[in-house]
């Protein structure tokens, strides 16, 4: 939550910095730029509330939680991605269509150093959002790697015009459509994602593998059937179905189940919210 706070205060800051320096310096890439990082304000804000939200216990409403709410902000994440590719998409190119002056210098410093700022701050945001496995925390990542993409880009534009001089007045718009590819594809990936985690498609088989190896460490289980696992937010729902012998009575039964499933929930960095245990006969 504390990087939510300093993701909102990068983007404000960073907005009006690239879209004054645009404006000053005729350059429609750095305003279109700080129009992203306006987008990216608000697209924060929902991604970190959604976060927040996905957090809260169970209820009476919700007896399995709030987790896909995680997943739909990482969908809303990719969405914005892509419909911002496509706003700059559109004032490229009608920059492109448009006869107009070369930037000025110093938008290409203000350029280098949002690109140093946005590549850290999507580092930190990516590390946080791939140790909670949260798609929209990744989302918002990819956001500011996005920022930083796109600013390089313009950068790389930018110094062509400088050094072409007249007929490349145009650089840094060819350039702000050049990082539009890789804004819409790395959109599209968390899109794809966050619909894999909402229609509880399958995890990972290194996770399952970890089920499996906690639930063989219980006396009284002689095997494993199958292993299903469905994630909610940053936490697992684990349906297991294990072997006990054949005779064991319905209290020793019971109490086998009970075990594997606290066993399960003691494994804390699994972050298994809940796990239903099956029992079936052996075969002798």
């Amino acid at each position: 939550m504390r990087l939510g706070v300093l993701s909102l205060a990068v983007n404000f800051v960073l907005m009006i910095v690239k879209i004054v320096t645009g404006w000053l310096g005729n350059s429609y890439a750095l305003i279109a730029d700080g129009i992203e990082s306006a987008s990216d304000i608000v697209t924060s804000l929902v991604t970190w509330a959604g976060f927040r939200l996905s957090l809260r216990p169970p209820d009476q409403d919700h007896p399995f939680g709030h987790g896909k709410i995680e997943s739909l902000a990482g969908l809303f994440s990719g969405v914005c991605l892509l419909v911002a590719a496509g706003v700059i998409v559109w004032h490229a190119i009608r920059e492109i269509l448009t006869p107009h002056h070369a930037p000025a210098w110093f938008t290409l410093p203000v350029l280098l150093l949002v690109v140093a700022i946005k590549w850290v701050l999507s580092r930190t945001v990516l590390a946080a959002g791939d140790e909670l496995e949260s798609q929209a925390i990744r989302g918002d990542a990819w956001h500011h790697r996005s920022d930083a993409i796109s600013s390089a880009a313009a950068a790389l534009g930018i110094s062509v015009a400088l050094i072409g001089g007249e007929g490349w007045e145009s650089a840094d718009d060819w350039g702000a459509l050049a990082a539009c590819v890789i804004i819409v594809i790395n959109g599209s990936l968390i899109i794809r994602a966050s619909l894999h985690d909402v229609l509880d498609g399958r995890v990972g088989d290194e996770f399952s593998d970890a089920v499996v190896a906690v639930a063989r460490t219980v006396v009284g289980v002689e095997g494993i059937e199958k292993c299903r696992v469905r994630k909610s937010g940053i936490g697992k729902y684990v349906e297991i179905h294990v072997w006990v012998d054949p005779l064991m009575t319905v209290a020793e039964g019971h109490r086998v189940g009970h075990e594997v499933k606290d066993a399960l929930l003691r494994e804390r960095q699994l972050r298994i919210l809940d796990a239903v245990v099956h029992l079936e006969p052996a075969s002798r």
